[in-house]
């Protein structure tokens, strides 16, 4: 084969495909290589790393671009619940890279803070740790921030925005992205 738009029938060395063109479906359709070259390859049982191109299965993506179409996120094991026992400074554990925090529903007074560590094993302090209210108290009455990461754990920081104490059990969601 001397054309120019020959197709390599057996393999291919040193083929760095840089980004993935995927269908509504998300099946991937093309791929973007070096220097910008575009190329459709057959992709039915194609595989990169052992892992099937366009397969249903989610596997691990290890890329310079990563784009998702609808959503990126944690599996059901990669979640968790934990609830505080005896006040809302006391720490909790919950080794996973996502989860819920029920507070314990003590009072808080107004235009006050309370920190309580999180003992995380997932955690690295190259890591973000993203904290909101999701359910369980008065709207708008809870900033919840997080005061320091380090590897193991979090400080997690919920301040009372309002003029009266609060006694309520809130949920704080959080979500690790992990860092190198």
């Amino acid at each position: 084969m001397s054309s120019t738009n020959s197709v390599a029938y057996t393999s291919s060395t040193n083929l760095v495909p840089v980004q993935a063109e995927f269908n509504s479906a998300g099946v991937c359709v093309g791929l973007v290589g070096p220097g910008g070259a575009y190329f459709s390859p057959p992709l039915t049982g194609t595989t990169i790393d052992n892992t099937v191109i366009g397969g249903t299965t989610p596997a691990a993506v290890t890329g310079t671009d990563v784009y998702a179409s609808e959503e990126i996120g944690y599996n059901a094991s990669a979640q968790g619940t934990v609830t505080q026992a005896t006040s809302k400074s006391t720490g909790v554990t919950l080794n996973k890279s996502s989860g819920q925090i029920t507070m314990n529903n003590a009072s808080l007074a107004a235009g006050t803070t309370v920190l309580f560590t999180l003992t995380n094993s997932t955690l690295s302090a190259k890591d973000v740790l993203i904290v909101n209210v999701g359910s369980g108290g008065t709207s708008g009455a809870y900033w919840p921030y997080v005061a320091n990461v380090a590897a193991g754990s979090a400080v997690i920081g919920v301040y009372n925005n309002t003029a009266s104490p609060l006694a309520e059990a809130i949920v704080i969601n959080y979500a690790v992205i992990h860092g190198a």
